[in-house]
């Protein structure tokens, strides 16, 4: 599972020598305050670090490469007390190889109207400190959220928690590893890509093991070790009668059970943060993996089907923005349409391989037919999704770049039961809506697997890509094709002219 309080946000103050060290003092002591107040917040997932206020530019400078050689620091918060004259944050943020949040705040919530004096202006100046320090992240084309409001307003501090939670992904995939069991499904183009240039753009690798070095690690899974999660699928799910002791699959159940062993324990010696499988190569596995899929998923891992790793990258990433927060987040395909005039809508599904974080209620464990793959009817959990808003996001590779596609849409009931749908499914109605959205998903390019998740918005998405440098084209209730077409030119038109 994925633990957010691991990491750091640095609260980085800037001010200047001119206003003699009792103002200093002040600054200090007020920046120390707001961020001690913004750690011990139940609405920020991250602990916020108080540093040192910065008055030079080798203090700018120092500040700036340490944080880069802290791992536990994922960014900064950076604030302007007083005035600090940019230009001594040329070399500092040059230097700054972390993401980092503009807060536009100050410390005081309301001017002391019957009180206020030039003691206070000389003190209180973020009102303008603030638009020199944004001059320069401009001027030098830095990436950055600015968050505009008083520190103790609650949505101030749910914005710095959606950009720390980008943050936290971003520093997740730097060094991250994933394992493809096989390669990609054939001749299927979306799911393709360039590896080195994702290690290069986005920090993660991805590499590929032979099924068999797989089966090596199920073949050794004891017995005992058997006994005991099949044990645990009894206490956490609905067990089909087929599949308990004494069941005709029960014996099925158990290999899928060897399955997941043997994933796991290969997954957690190697280190990897998420997999793809494929049914195109399974040698010497019983059954396709189901079962195992979704609860690795509901551990955190990222996953994609057929050899999607980058859509396995991004459910990953989803997992780590969404760690601590209600609803849930999941590999998803838009698998087929109801597209009834005035109330068209989505099924998501995939063959076996859906999260149970976003389950609604009971969760069946149930064994069916798969009818493709040519391998042993796999065991898997079957479960409806509650009603609420969702996000589905992609990944994708144009060209010579990465573009990331963001979707909220409007998780519905489905219309009846579905008692001969032997999946996970969730019915959902995309924004603006189903003939907009999914024409504007398709003109973009995007794939057909996406992140789905239920826990955590579009703007989480938005942070992220802008964090990661990828090309964010958001699908919403505003879009319109036409505008929509025409952001994708002066999009294709800005991505050749900077060479990103």
């Amino acid at each position: 599972m994925v633990d957010l309080k691991q990491y750091d946000v640095w609260f980085v103050t800037g001010s200047q020598h001119l206003y003699g060290e009792e103002t200093l003092r002040q600054v200090a002591d007020d920046a120390r305050r707001i961020a001690a107040a913004l750690s011990a917040s139940p609405g920020l997932a991250v602990k916020v670090v108080f540093r040192p206020v910065v008055k030079t530019p080798e203090e700018i400078s120092a500040v700036c490469i340490a944080a880069n050689a802290d791992p536990a620091c994922i960014g900064l918060v950076t604030w302007m007390h007083t005035f600090s004259p940019a230009k001594m944050w040329i070399a500092g943020l040059s230097a700054l190889r972390k993401p980092f949040v503009h807060l536009h705040t100050q410390y005081n919530r309301d001017i002391p109207w019957a009180d206020i004096d030039m003691d206070f202006m000389n003190l209180n100046q973020s009102a303008h400190g603030d638009r020199e320090f944004g001059f320069i992240g401009t001027r030098m084309g830095k990436t950055r959220k600015v968050i505009v409001g008083h520190w103790q307003d609650p949505e101030v501090v749910a914005q710095l928690d959606t950009w720390a939670r980008a943050a936290a992904a971003w520093q997740d995939w730097q060094g991250a590893r994933f394992a493809r069991f096989g390669d990609n499904m054939r001749e299927v183009a979306v799911t393709e890509g360039d590896k080195v240039a994702a290690q290069i753009r986005m920090g993660y690798s991805v590499n590929g093991y032979g099924v068999g070095e797989l089966v090596a690690h199920v073949g050794a899974v004891t017995d005992a070790a058997i006994d005991a999660l099949v044990a645990e699928y009894g206490a956490e799910y609905a067990v089909s009668a087929d599949l308990k002791p004494g069941g005709a699959q029960h014996a099925a159940l158990r290999e899928s059970a060897r399955i997941e062993l043997g994933m796991r324990g290969f997954l957690t010696e190697g280190g990897f943060k998420g997999f793809t499988t494929t049914f195109e190569d399974l040698y010497g596995l019983a059954q396709l993996p189901g079962v195992a899929v979704q609860r690795l998923m509901a551990d955190g891992y990222g996953f994609g089907a057929e050899g999607d790793w980058k859509t396995a990258a991004l459910v990953r990433a989803m997992k780590v923005m969404s760690a601590g927060l209600k609803g849930g987040t999941s590999f998803m395909e838009d698998y087929t349409y109801h597209l009834e005039p005035g109330a068209m809508k989505v099924l998501g599904a995939h063959m076996l391989e859906v999260c149970p974080s976003i389950a609604d209620g009971a969760v069946g464990l149930e064994m069916h037919p798969l009818s493709i793959g040519g391998k042993a009817d796999p065991a898997r959990l079957v479960f409806n999704v509650p009603q609420g808003s969702g996000v589905n996001a992609s990944i994708v590779q144009i060209a010579d770049r990465f573009r990331m596609l963001v979707n909220p849409v409007d998780v519905v009931r489905p219309d009846a039961p579905l008692p001969k749908l032997p999946v996970a499914r969730v019915v959902w109605v995309p924004k603006p809506n189903l003939k907009v959205g999914a024409a504007a998903w398709i003109l973009a390019g995007g794939a057909h697997h996406t992140g789905f998740s239920m826990a955590i918005g579009a703007e989480h998405l938005i942070d992220f890509a802008d964090i990661a440098g990828l090309e964010c084209l958001l699908i919403d209730a505003a879009t319109d094709l036409r505008t929509f077409k025409n952001e994708l030119r002066w999009n294709e038109l800005y991505y050749r002219l900077t060479e990103r």
